[in-house]
Order: C-alpha cells, then sequence, then structure tokens
C-alpha cells in the first residue's frame, strides 16, 4: 500500500523560511516525476514545482523562482521543499504528489497527472 506523508508546514512571518519534507513507502521517488502543490482557501489547488523522474527537467511557477527550492534524497526516498523569503500570500496547505508511471517523460503540472497525494502540511506566513 502506497502512502505519502508531508511534514515541516508551520507559522512562519514574512521574509522568513521553511523546509517541508515528503516521505513515501510503498514507492520510490528515483523513479517517478514527483511535485509540490499548494491549495489556498477558496482556490484551486496549484502546481509549485514539478520534476522529472531523472530531475533533469524542473518546473517552478513564476511566483516561486528564486525563492523555492525542490530537491530529492533518493537514497532516503524523500522529497523537500526550501522556502526561502515567505509571503503571505504563500499561504496555503501544501502537499506533495507522485505519478504512479516509471520513468514518464518529463515533469507534470496539472492535478490529474498525479495518482498519490499526501494529507497536506498547513503553511501560514504572517505579515
Amino acid at each position: 500500500q502506497v502512502q505519502v506523508v508531508e511534514s515541516g508546514g508551520g507559522l512562519v512571518q514574512a521574509g522568513g523560511s521553511l523546509r517541508l519534507s515528503c516521505a513515501a513507502s510503498g514507492l520510490t521517488f528515483s523513479n517517478r516525476a514527483t511535485g509540490w502543490f499548494r491549495q489556498a482557501p477558496g482556490k484551486e489547488r496549484e502546481c509549485v514545482v514539478a520534476m522529472s523522474w531523472n530531475g533533469g527537467a524542473i518546473y517552478y511557477a513564476e511566483s516561486e523562482k528564486g525563492r523555492f527550492t525542490f530537491s530529492r534524497d533518493n537514497a532516503k526516498n524523500m522529497m523537500y521543499l526550501q522556502m526561502n523569503s515567505l509571503k503571505p500570500e504563500d499561504t496555503a496547505v501544501y502537499y506533495c504528489a507522485v505519478r504512479r508511471d516509471i520513468s514518464s517523460r518529463g515533469y507534470y503540472v496539472r492535478t490529474s497527472s498525479y495518482n498519490y497525494w499526501g494529507q497536506g502540511t498547513q503553511v501560514t506566513v504572517s505579515s
């Protein structure tokens, strides 16, 4: 059974940093496309960053470029989202997502492209 679990959310002041972590059991990240999404109240879930299965292609949403960094530790089967210079508009529930397909080409920014999701972790940025 596949399980995906995020952690690391919390309350931080504007300008601060947080690092989100994502762990999985029942599958490995190293040969699958993965991503981080977020959903603010009243808004649709949106892609923050997405990575191809081999890490060769990475997408960052325009507002996150230069502030967020996506990484994976294949040996530990972990994913991370380092978030710096946080803004109140970054407040949302953050989710990690994994595709079922192995070695599928490219990165994916649509929620429908992912098969496995964590339960989400709340990030709140105060002004």
